[in-house]
């Protein structure tokens, strides 16, 4: 499915607004009627005032703005899946999640820096395949290999510290779980881009890079973080409320370890690139990709998107005719339906 006119989902803003000043409005008319009379006198004097079709008629009035909303929108179905001809690399992303990757000595922070760097990346990129990779004390399979960089920008979003108890920064164990990415039956260019700060608690990382350059895999490291270090914040609901401290109470300083990511990259015929300047980033993988010989794949897609508006916009009139013949006042024959046990 694609939204072709996002920007109309702020027609759903006007929902609150309309039920907020019905809110306001029910409120005050109930405030002043009790200065005039009590309620079972009202109810006599005003025995076919329905409040039951008064709120049916509000919620018609809000989902006929919300079919307008999304046929504003204008989503758009795939009918038809075709096997198509493409020819890329394929990149895998192995993002540290680690809790040194909270620290905020490169804005807003380390993690934050990193999902914006590979946003980047995949925003350039045309027809190569990429897949996802979290990893702290342990690695863990975030997205298989595609080509849908639509999916892959949500679960990179959805990537947090938390999503990981084992901690630390076992690199190695990021690039043994992305030698089990890449497809043996298709011998494209193999690409494993690593952003982190580099401070890798193992010493197994150089060795499995030797043994990836030798799968086929060049691999390439993103430092995020400054060399002078940072602190590690403690939040609640957002706020600062303590730094991380180690078992001698002394607050932990967590530092860019370029040297480490170097010799990975170094011994996966790859190259380190200091994270700092995203546009800078940006360019050197568009560069290095753009040298690489591409490789032919095949690929599934939807095509011949067919629009879906009409259908909300035929609700919208449906839910907007029924509200114009439906009276705020009770009728005779739904008083003897007592369709909504109006008469209790």
């Amino acid at each position: 499915m694609q939204l072709e006119e996002k920007i109309w989902f702020w027609i759903l803003g006007v929902i609150p607004i309309i039920v907020l000043c019905f809110l306001i409005l029910q409120l005050w008319k109930h405030n002043t009627q009790k200065k005039f009379a009590d309620k079972p006198l009202l109810k006599r004097l005003s025995p076919n005032k329905s409040l039951f079709k008064s709120v049916l008629k509000i919620a018609l009035i809000c989902l006929v703005f919300a079919c307008i909303a999304i046929a504003m929108v204008n989503p758009k179905v795939g009918t038809k899946l075709e096997t198509v001809k493409r020819e890329g690399v394929d990149i895998v992303f192995a993002i540290d999640v680690s809790k040194s990757m909270l620290a905020e000595d490169i804005a807003p922070n380390r993690l934050e820096k990193a999902k914006q760097l590979v946003t980047q990346i995949v925003n350039n990129l045309a027809s190569d395949r990429i897949g996802i990779i979290a990893y702290a004390g342990k690695a863990f399979p975030q997205l298989p290999i595609t080509t849908d960089y639509a999916a892959a920008k949500m679960f990179l979003q959805n990537m947090n510290t938390d999503m990981l108890s084992s901690q630390g920064t076992a690199i190695n164990e990021a690039i043994n779980l992305a030698k089990t990415y890449y497809d043996d039956k298709e011998q494209t260019n193999r690409v494993l881009i690593i952003i982190s700060d580099g401070e890798d608690h193992s010493e197994e990382a150089a060795v499995e890079a030797k043994e990836a350059i030798e799968a086929g895999i060049r691999i390439f490291t993103i430092g995020v973080g400054d060399l002078k270090g940072g602190p590690i914040p403690e939040k609640k609901n957002g706020v600062v409320v303590s730094y991380k401290k180690n078992s001698e109470g002394e607050t932990v300083i967590t530092k860019l370890n370029e040297e480490t990511l170097q010799n990975i990259a170094k011994e996966a015929n790859g190259a380190y690139i200091n994270g700092k300047n995203t546009s800078d980033v940006v360019n050197t993988i568009r560069e290095i990709l753009n040298n690489m010989d591409k490789t032919e794949f095949e690929a599934k897609q939807f095509s011949d998107f067919k629009s879906q508006f009409q259908w909300f916009l035929g609700f919208a009139i449906f839910f907007l005719v029924l509200d114009i013949f439906l009276l705020e006042r009770k009728t005779e024959w739904l008083k003897r339906l007592n369709l909504f046990n109006e008469n209790l």
